[in-house]
């Protein structure tokens, strides 16, 4: 497993979507798990392979939600992260326990479904806001010019101060001053203006401070208190927002950082919210992916004494998500959203309890159950070296930063995962996790002094027996201290 996330994932096309590319692409980040990897492959191409279904069997198909079973730390989070990430895909992660946090209430699960929502949102803007960058661009380069030399701008008829109230009220007036023709620039000016606007786009006038009214967003002081109101207070601020005036208020600022700020409001004006909402609800039906870890939390033998017991508000939880997965309408800020085609993966340990545990009903909503391999020593050899941000490799760039050439040996990493392994049979089993804690405790020393010292610094099996050796022997010790 790897604990790195990309900074980018090269996207592939549906039809170059084959299980076999899908897992391909998974083992660059994670080690081993190739069930799992195959299980979400496949339930990755059956969407593709939905879409290209006519008629009602599209709608009638529905996704095989997966059930992750196996100890923390060996890549379940991974594996369903990488996969929305590699098709650009809505993904959240909440935690079954959660709803149970103030006992059978707890906090509203279609909240997962907003979540989503909210995600897809975000992915949809980034992209519009992408495709507008050139025009935003053009724009706020006009409106630094205007600032720069006002004696450029573009010559506007005086505006009638009862010219809104009349439009309003229906008038005439507010439509024969829109008809007054605009005055040209003169041939001297425009040339002026381009050559102006060129020297800002070159980054002439970069660092010089200039005054610019910013808008500011009216604040929405918060009225309703607790989870059931979120949706509520959401709804309010927003409407509140568009119905109230901008606050404007002045800053000085260099031209650079100014100019980011003209473009960032340029592009909110070219983005159309609606259709983004409308874009973004798609995609979250069609492609979104929730996670739900945790779900051994909520298991336990309460369906099976008819619900008697401590077990009840667990099994209320079960019983809230159970129509989320079944495929319900969620209600949201942003319209009625389907969850019929939503792919949902369920995560947990399973060592307190077992999948059968579940109710029947949500036992029958996860068909699909892969169980993860505990990490081996050599898988945490890999670990360390082989993914595209290996932990070593990140350890050895940042040290890097101060001097210092780190280099590992064979045997100073075989050491390390040798006694990751140890620990984690003698204390808890926390995967791929234990090896954050083993290097900060091997390079500690390295860390402290290397502002100072600088240098090359050899990490063989004798440097990290030296740190480690004492803290592993000692179990109470490595209970924690690793």
């Amino acid at each position: 497993m790897s604990l790195q996330r990309p900074a980018k994932v090269s996207l592939m096309t549906p039809d170059e979507l084959t299980p076999q590319r899908i897992v391909a692409e998974l083992d660059r980040y994670i080690v081993g798990q190739t069930a799992a990897k195959r299980s979400v492959a496949i339930a990755l191409r059956n969407r593709y392979r939905r879409e290209r279904l006519q008629g009602d069997m599209r709608d009638e198909v529905i996704p095989k939600n997966i059930l992750m079973i196996g100890p923390t730390g060996v890549g379940k989070t991974e594996i369903a992260r990488r996969l929305a990430t590699l098709v650009a895909a809505p993904f959240i992660k909440v935690e079954a326990t959660k709803y149970t946090e103030v006992g059978y209430v707890g906090r509203d699960v279609e909240s997962m479904v907003r979540d989503l929502v909210e995600a897809a949102i975000r992915m949809v803007r980034l992209e519009r806001l992408e495709e507008t960058k050139g025009a935003a661009e053009e724009l706020a380069i006009d409106r630094l010019a205007d600032v720069l030399d006002p004696s450029t701008r573009m010559s506007a008829p005086l505006a009638n101060p009862f010219s809104t109230l009349s439009a309003m009220l229906g008038g005439q007036h507010a439509g024969r001053e829109a008809s007054e023709p605009v005055q040209p620039r003169s041939s001297d000016v425009e040339s002026r203006r381009a050559q102006l606007r060129d020297e800002i786009r070159n980054g002439f006038y970069d660092v010089r401070l200039i005054e610019i009214e910013v808008e500011e967003s009216p604040q929405v002081v918060g009225a309703f208190g607790g989870p059931q109101f979120e949706e509520m207070g959401g709804n309010i601020g927003e409407m509140l927002g568009n119905i109230l005036p901008k606050r404007r208020s002045k800053r000085k600022l260099s031209v650079a950082e100014a100019k980011e700020i003209f473009r960032q409001e340029e592009a909110a004006k070219l983005v159309d919210n609606e259709s983004l909402k409308r874009e973004a609800v798609r995609l979250a039906e069609r492609n979104g992916i929730i996670f739900i870890d945790e779900m051994d939390k909520i298991a336990g033998g309460g369906w099976q004494s008819g619900g008697r017991g401590p077990d009840v508000s667990r099994e209320g939880v079960q019983r809230d998500i159970l129509p989320i997965v079944e495929g319900s309408t969620v209600m949201t800020k942003h319209g009625p959203v389907k969850t019929d085609h939503v792919l949902f993966i369920g995560a947990g340990a399973f060592h307190m309890s077992k999948p059968s545990d579940l109710i029947p009903e949500l036992q029958g909503r996860f068909p699909i159950r892969v169980e993860l391999d505990s990490l081996s020593k050599d898988d945490f050899k890999t670990i360390l070296t082989q993914p595209k941000n290996a932990l070593i490799e990140q350890y050895r760039q940042l040290l890097a930063t101060d001097g210092v050439t780190l280099e590992f040996t064979d045997s100073g990493i075989d050491a390390i995962a040798r006694l990751a392994t140890q620990v984690n049979e003698q204390t808890e089993n926390i995967g791929a996790r234990r090896l954050h804690t083993m290097l900060e405790r091997v390079l500690e020393t390295v860390a402290y002094e290397s502002p100072e010292k600088g240098g090359a610094v050899a990490i063989d099996d004798r440097y990290v027996e030296q740190r480690l050796a004492e803290i592993v022997d000692n179990q109470d010790l490595s209970h924690y201290i690793l």
